[in-house]
């Protein structure tokens, strides 16, 4: 007809409605019109709140934000230990302290909740005295130490002071001198410049009369050792200034390599 290519109803003219096949293309709604919308498919790599806005707001693809990094790589907590596992710890501790132990350096130490110490300790002790065993856990002063039962007393005690009539060793020889020389000294100190442990060999010679606890070092808190007035009896010596000098006692070497060092 004449007059069809003008209808709005034709075939051509669907081409220009917007309901038309062809038409959908420029429709809000249609599948093309989907790359350009805010909540589409396509438009979610602009969005701020889509998984690909979130690249976006990282600066880095496959990153996660700087927030979320922070907090993956914070330190865990140690893991809780058994009450076996504490128990050994705690006992193995306690064998080398000098000095009575607060359960909240145990704690600290051993990175566990402080209220676990306690009964773990009360255990620990109630054990030993069933067993019978010829020391005990006690607290004194504050802390935990073990300590040698009293009924034993007469046993270390002469086994103490026959030890006393013993001959120092060359190791208790060195430690006393350092102190002799060094006085007042720390434990720590000492077994810095012999380059070796003296906890055993200090507490033979505190044992024996020749060396006195004198007081903490203001900084650390560490006891301070001197010798005794039986120390000087035994040299025969008024006081430490009568000491010999150091120096003609040492090695050749020694003295070149401290001229070498001024």
């Amino acid at each position: 007809m004449p007059g069809g290519p003008g209808a709005p109803a034709t075939a051509a003219g669907e081409r220009g409605a917007p309901a038309t096949a062809a038409g959908e293309r420029g429709a809000p709604a249609t599948a093309a019109g989907e790359r350009g919308a805010p909540g589409t498919a396509a438009g979610e790599r602009g969005a701020p709140g889509t998984a690909a806005g979130e690249r976006g707001a990282a600066g880095v693809p496959g990153r996660q934000p700087a927030g979320r990094r922070r907090a993956a790589v914070a330190p865990e907590p140690a893991p809780e230990l058994d009450d076996a596992e504490l128990r050994g710890a705690l006992e193995a501790i306690l064998l080398v302290v000098d000095e009575p132990v607060s359960e909240l350096v145990l704690a600290q130490v051993l990175q566990q909740r402080p209220e676990r110490i306690g009964p773990v300790l009360d255990d620990i002790a109630a054990g030993y005295t069933a067993a019978g065993h010829g020391f005990e856990l006690r607290r004194a002063a504050g802390g935990w130490r073990l300590y040698t039962r009293p009924e034993y007393a007469a046993h270390v005690e002469r086994f103490v002071l026959d030890g006393q009539s013993a001959r120092l060793t060359q190791a208790a020889l060195e430690t006393l001198a350092v102190i002799a020389y060094k006085q007042p000294v720390t434990r720590g100190r000492v077994s810095a410049i012999r380059g070796v442990n003296c906890d055993g060999v200090l507490r033979t010679l505190v044992s024996r009369g020749l060396v006195e606890e004198c007081g903490a070092e203001p900084d650390s808190g560490a006891f301070l050792y001197r010798t005794t007035t039986m120390f000087l009896e035994k040299l025969g010596l008024d006081s430490v200034a009568d000491l010999p000098p150091l120096a003609p006692f040492l090695p050749d070497d020694v003295e070149e390599l401290a001229d070498a060092t001024r």
